[in-house]
Order: C-alpha cells, then sequence, then structure tokens
C-alpha cells in the first residue's frame, strides 16, 4: 500500500476543484435524500436525548419555521414522538454554521465543482446577533428567516441565474491576500461577493426599495459569504474522499456534543470524542461557564487548508479570537508539520505567497502529537442566547488515533 501516493492523489483532487455558486433553491428539490420531516444538523451524528442547548434550539426554530409545530412545546412533543428524523448535514452533501439546522422549504445555496462535478449545499447566513444558528427562534427571528427565504433568495436566485456563477475558488484567494482566512474573518471575501453581486441583482431586481434591502443587507453582514464558502470547503473536501488508501482527513466537523472526523480511505466512518470548549476571548458579561462545547460545521474550512491554517494570512484575526499576530503566523506554520500539500491556489503573502497547508494525515497528528489548529465562534450553553465569544480550539487527539487503528485494521497493517 503506497500511502504517500494515495494522499498526494486525495490532496490533489482537493486542490483541483473548482467550487462555483450557480444558483439557490428550496433544500427539497435539490439536496439529495431531504424529506418534510428530516432535520440536517452539524456535526457527527447524535440524537434528540444528546443535543446541546443551542442544537436543540436549532431544531425547535426549524420546526416552527416549516410551520410543523405553532409553538416551542408543540415542536419538543412532535420530536419526543419520534415524527422528527435527524440526520448530519455531512451526509446528505451539506453544511452549516454552529447548530447547522437545514429544513426542506429553506433556500440553499447551490454549489457545483466544476472539475469532478460534485454538489454541495448550504443555507443563507443570517449575519450575528439572535440567529437560528444559534439555536434562537423568537417571533423576530423567524420572522427574518422567513424574509431571506423568500425575499432574499429571490433575488439571488434570479441574479445568479443571470450569471455564469461566481467562482468561490478565485475569491477565496484573493481575500487571502486582502486579510482573510476565510472561517471567522470573512470582511474581504463579503465585500468581493457584494461587488459580483451588486450588478446582478441591480440588472434583475424588479423593486427599487427591494434591491436596497438586499444590497444593504449583504453589505452590513461580515459573514454574508461565509455559508457558500463552506459549502465550496465541502466540495473541494468530498473532492478527495473514498481514495482508497488514504490517510488524509475529509471532514472535520462538531455538534455541540462531539467533535467528528471522517477519513478519506475509511469510507463514510466517523471518529468521536466529546468536543472540548474554545479559549478565546468572551464578550462583555459573558465568561468560559456560559460557554457550550464546540458547535457546527464550519470546520470545513480547516479541512480545505484555510481558516485556522491560514491564519498567517489574516494577523487581525487575532483581536476577534485572542493572541497576537506572531500566534497567528505561528498557527500557520505549524500546521504544515501535519499536512500533506501546499495549496496551488490559496497562498499567503506574509509566507512569501507560501501555499497554506493542506490535507490533516492522521498518522502525522498521532506520530507528532500536533493537532489542527480551529478559530472559532463561542455559543453560549443555553439556547437562543447566541454568540458570546471567539476562540481557538483543537479537536481531540484521541479521534485520530482511534482513526489510526481503524486505518491499520481495514488495511491489514
Amino acid at each position: 500500500m503506497d500511502i504517500d501516493a494515495a494522499n498526494q492523489t486525495a490532496v490533489e483532487q482537493m486542490m483541483s476543484a473548482r467550487p462555483m455558486l450557480t444558483g439557490l433553491a428550496p433544500a427539497r428539490e435539490v439536496i439529495p435524500g431531504m424529506k418534510d420531516n428530516l432535520i440536517l444538523h452539524a456535526g457527527p451524528p447524535i440524537e434528540w436525548g444528546r443535543m446541546s442547548g443551542p442544537l436543540r434550539g436549532g431544531v425547535i426554530g426549524a420546526l416552527l419555521f416549516e410551520r410543523l409545530a405553532k409553538d416551542e412545546q408543540a415542536a419538543i412533543r412532535l420530536v419526543e414522538a419520534g415524527e422528527v428524523e435527524f440526520a448530519p448535514c455531512h451526509h446528505h452533501q451539506t453544511v452549516g454554521p454552529m447548530a447547522g439546522v437545514t429544513s426542506a422549504s429553506m433556500e440553499v445555496y447551490v454549489i457545483e465543482n466544476r472539475t469532478q462535478g460534485n454538489r454541495a449545499f448550504s443555507t443563507l447566513n443570517e449575519g450575528y446577533g439572535k440567529v437560528l444558528r444559534y439555536g434562537a427562534y423568537s417571533p423576530d427571528v423567524l420572522k427574518k428567516l422567513h424574509w431571506m427565504n423568500d425575499s432574499l433568495a429571490g433575488v439571488l436566485k434570479a441574479a445568479l441565474a443571470a450569471s455564469d456563477g461566481i467562482d468561490l475558488r478565485a475569491l477565496l484567494a484573493e481575500a487571502l491576500h486582502m486579510g482573510d482566512e476565510g472561517h471567522n474573518r470573512n470582511k474581504a471575501a463579503s465585500l468581493l461577493y457584494l461587488k459580483l453581486l451588486a450588478p446582478l441583482v441591480a440588472r434583475v431586481a424588479q423593486d427599487s426599495a427591494l434591491e436596497a434591502e438586499v444590497l444593504q443587507f449583504l453589505g452590513d453582514n461580515a459573514l454574508s459569504v461565509l455559508n457558500p464558502v463552506m459549502a465550496a470547503c465541502k466540495a473541494m473536501a468530498d473532492a478527495g474522499h473514498g481514495v482508497e488508501g488514504s490517510t488524509v482527513v475529509t471532514a472535520m466537523a462538531r455538534n455541540g456534543t462531539d467533535f467528528g472526523i471522517r477519513v478519506s480511505g475509511l469510507e463514510e466512518a466517523w471518529f468521536t470524542a466529546p468536543a472540548g470548549i474554545p479559549q478565546g476571548l468572551y464578550f462583555p458579561g459573558f465568561t468560559s461557564e456560559d460557554a457550550n462545547p464546540d458547535i457546527g460545521d464550519s470546520t470545513i474550512t480547516e479541512t480545505a487548508g484555510i481558516g485556522g491554517f491560514a491564519m498567517a494570512a489574516a494577523p487581525a484575526i487575532v483581536s476577534f479570537v485572542s493572541g497576537t499576530p506572531q500566534d497567528a503566523l505561528n498557527a500557520t506554520l505549524e500546521m504544515y508539520e501535519i499536512t500533506v500539500a501546499e495549496h496551488r491556489h490559496f497562498t499567503i503573502p506574509a509566507l512569501d505567497f507560501r501555499g497554506t497547508p493542506t490535507g490533516i494525515d492522521i498518522r502525522k497528528v498521532v506520530e507528532l502529537g500536533i493537532t489542527p489548529r480551529i478559530n472559532t465562534g463561542i455559543a453560549h450553553k443555553e439556547s437562543g442566547v447566541g454568540q458570546v465569544g471567539a476562540g481557538l480550539v483543537r479537536p481531540p487527539k484521541e479521534i485520530f488515533e482511534q482513526a489510526l487503528i481503524a486505518y491499520a485494521e481495514k488495511y491489514a497493517l
């Protein structure tokens, strides 16, 4: 078994992937296996009884959004009666930030990998504050979601239909040269996204007031591009999945209770352990006592070679997640130790345009004892409170050890 050759194949397929944002559609129409009573969530598989506060809140909010329940208690009764099914977003070519909930009628971005032909999906980003992805489901949260689904998505759908699609790999490559890292700092990428969308929106909008509202909403949200970027990273990572003999990680994800990974050469198996609480900066009035364990699918960015792996490109990120610019540089340099390649398209000016570290190798993680660096938002442990800070976290080392043991058993090493 030539493991190194298999890993080069997996990473080459990840790097050659060209994810294009081509449109939007209701989840039930495009996400494989989507059903009206199915709620997709972030992270590895989990049942209702083990869900954290933010994820439970997200589920309740999704059921209210779908009008499958009239209030919180009715939603809980529906779940406890077994009328609602759950599955990881990752099992359905989808990713979602934080709670990550996706339900059947939600409009989702459609990302097409023009190189290998696979697709990926994500919901629209709600912005900051009290939002569904942090488990909020009050009337104002639901009102905003319905506006996004009915008005915002309609305009974006028409705008993208009038284009050849948006090349998200190219957008990310440019944003890395403008101080972003693609996970928690997306200020440049979101402005690039707005620049590309604005003329299309102006061309198709039938109502000038709605046009202004849409552009204002996108412009005010420094995370507007995060969700399609996550789906782009999912499309890239999936392009490297399923390579026989490869020890490259193709998914890292958290559901607020467990942290899980999947490995290219180990089919669809998850390797999980309890998620940790990020270390970082808390908003005024909050401490680590308020924090929920790590949650969300956004670690797909690190899996694809950006986010915490590209912090050297974004020294200003430390004002949000803690640390110094030198810490950001060191974070990236450390990740070269556990990865297979340097990305051809994602480069870092501060490192003489060296490619970002790409393709986490479980062998190197276990051998060196170095786990991936992740920067992340911190959710309150109770549903609906929202984000209480941001910081840095690492996956539990034992999940890489579990994966390596399973690899040795499968390939009789």
